[in-house]
């Protein structure tokens, strides 16, 4: 197809996975409360000041956060995050088929199965992360407000616990999709299983950091149970290179099937007796300056 054809085929795909985004976007809108009260649920039945005075001082949550919202914009902002967030998730199928149309025609048949292959892993694995995300963050929340002091109220606002949620469950899914990444290097090969084996130590200790920043608590419970999957779900990763190294070198030791093509070799000393091509010899002088049949030479 010429450039502008491109270009023009590029336009309609993101029109229409734009569109689709505000479909979505309107209709959320009208449920923004309900959305918000899935999404912080857990974390206010764990945090939030829904018990009377008297009830807290004698219970074991005597510390608490009164959500607050600040402004008066903010809930007008607040909703429309929320519709706008609520929007790009649920009309993702339809803006990544976009996507996935205008992209595909340029790929082989192999690159095809192994983007088909890292959809079909990629989506169990982040929907895995973010779901243990949504479920350590209560835990992470109680021991944040566990440390505020005596005599103090900790006021947080609704929109940064929707961010510090919603952050956290894109850092979980992410960080799940690294073992991914490695298998998909090694089936292209690119990276081999032995080398990733001999990573293993400076992998274990990267998780460990990474857990340690990405998740906002000090606990180490917390930052075990984001960097104790990661950590199984590498060696998962390094088996498979492994056994897809050694299938590897067997299909390469037997050599082609009947079916497939062998590599040529074209190095000299294989060619077998075959003369190498010398310049183009000049045609052979004419005898005679007479004309043959109105031409100047035989030919």
């Amino acid at each position: 197809m010429p450039l502008a054809d491109h270009l023009r085929e590029l336009r309609n795909r993101l029109a229409k996975g734009v569109l689709a985004i505000l479909a979505v976007t309107i209709i959320a809108a009208f449920f923004y409360r309900d959305i918000i009260d899935v999404i912080t649920r857990p974390m206010l039945d764990e945090i939030g000041c829904h018990q009377s005075f008297g009830e807290l001082a004698g219970s074991k949550n005597a510390r608490c956060a009164h959500i607050t919202v600040s402004g008066l914009l903010a809930p007008f902002t607040l909703a429309l995050k929320v519709a706008l967030m609520t929007g790009v998730v649920l009309a993702s199928p339809v803006w990544l088929y976009q996507l996935w149309a205008f992209v595909a025609p340029g790929l082989h048949r192999k690159e095809k199965k192994y983007a088909y292959a890292f959809v079909g892993f990629g989506f169990p694995l982040f929907l895995g992360g973010g779901y243990l995300a949504f479920n350590v963050l209560p835990t992470t929340a109680r021991v944040m407000i566990d440390l505020t002091p005596d005599g103090a109220e900790n006021l947080l606002p609704l929109d940064d616990l929707l961010d510090l949620v919603t952050r956290m469950i894109v850092v979980f899914g992410l960080a799940f999709e690294m073992p991914l990444l490695l298998v998909m290097l090694n089936l292209t090969g690119v990276l081999s299983g032995r080398r990733m084996l001999g990573w293993w130590r400076g992998m274990v200790i990267g998780i460990t950091v990474f857990a340690a920043v990405a998740t906002p608590s000090p606990d180490p419970m917390t930052m075990l149970a984001l960097a104790a999957p990661i950590w199984a779900l590498y060696f998962v990763a390094v088996a498979i290179a492994l056994l897809n190294d050694k299938r590897r070198r067997r299909r390469e030791a037997e050599g082609p099937s009947d079916d497939e093509a062998s590599e040529l070799d074209l190095t000299p000393e294989d060619i077998g007796g075959v003369e190498p091509v010398s310049a183009a010899r000049a045609l052979p002088e004419q005898a005679s300056n007479e004309r043959v049949n109105g031409y100047d030479d035989v030919t």
